[in-house]
């Protein structure tokens, strides 16, 4: 964490292997992302066995935190995945804190606009587009 950054939290993303109503999925993760239902904001990530995701986004709850500026945000930190655009208008990396995956995004949508894009599934994570930039 660095102290000039401020992280708003996000979401939290929690691995899980049940089936889960109004899931989507990702051929390019090989992952199924499903909203929970609650006023909280928590998504449910069921991975498919030949995922190319790292094994601690796989097996550990992430949160997810808005930065500003994601390069900075970034900057001499151990990535796990990205930095990619997983959604139009919409940047994502993931870092390892100390074995916690911990997700970073800049977007300049409402919460609303950015949660639509999902469900709508508007953007690359969703076209299968091999976009991923990995370690």
């Amino acid at each position: 964490m660095k102290p000039h950054i401020k992280y708003e939290f996000h979401h939290l993303g929690i691995p899980s292997s049940l089936v889960r109503q109004h899931e989507r999925y990702s051929e390019a993760l090989g992952m199924y992302t499903a909203d929970n239902p609650g006023a909280f904001r928590i998504q449910w990530h069921r991975f498919k066995p030949d995922t190319p995701l790292h094994p601690l986004l796989r097996t550990l709850p992430h949160p997810a935190f808005k930065v500003a500026n994601l390069q900075e945000a970034i900057f001499c930190e151990e990535l796990l995945l990205g930095p990619y655009e997983p959604l139009d208008g919409y940047l994502v990396a993931v870092i390892n804190d100390n074995g916690v995956p911990i997700e970073l995004i800049q977007t300049e949508f409402s919460e609303t606009e950015l949660w639509g894009r999902a469900v709508e599934r508007r953007g690359a994570l969703y076209r299968n587009a091999k976009f991923l930039v990995m370690k």
